[in-house]
């Protein structure tokens, strides 16, 4: 991969690990979301493998930004950091505390009520 190249995806792969961070997503979580391996999603956050543009179609689906937003071609999207409310921090603690099968199940709830609501 020559430099110039290289020095794309490492900022396109430190784009991603902010995306999917910013959304509580673990590396295995965004794997499964996009169809590839954990492993894969490694090599594309550290900037060592080129995201495809199949791959890249369905990271934007999944981050619900558009390609261009992705990729880098317009100006890259600030991702407010908000602060939690006292009672979601009470939450937060609460669902840390259960084991990691008991978080799935919790998130995947969370997940279903999201997308109820988005009908």
């Amino acid at each position: 991969m020559k430099q110039e190249s290289h020095a794309y995806y490492k900022a396109l792969g430190a784009h991603l690990a902010l995306l999917r961070k910013s959304r509580g997503m673990t590396q295995a979580e965004l794997a499964r979301a996009v169809g590839v391996s954990q492993q894969a999603v490694f090599a594309y956050e550290l900037g060592e493998r080129r995201v495809s543009v199949f791959i890249m179609t369905k990271l934007s689906k999944v981050f619900a930004i558009a390609p261009e937003d992705l990729m880098g071609i317009t100006k890259p999207v600030r991702i407010p950091k908000r602060r939690l409310s006292p009672r979601a921090m009470r939450h937060a603690e609460r669902l840390q505390a259960l084991s990691k099968t008991q978080q799935r199940f919790v998130v995947r709830i969370i997940d279903m009520l999201e997308a109820s609501n988005g009908r």
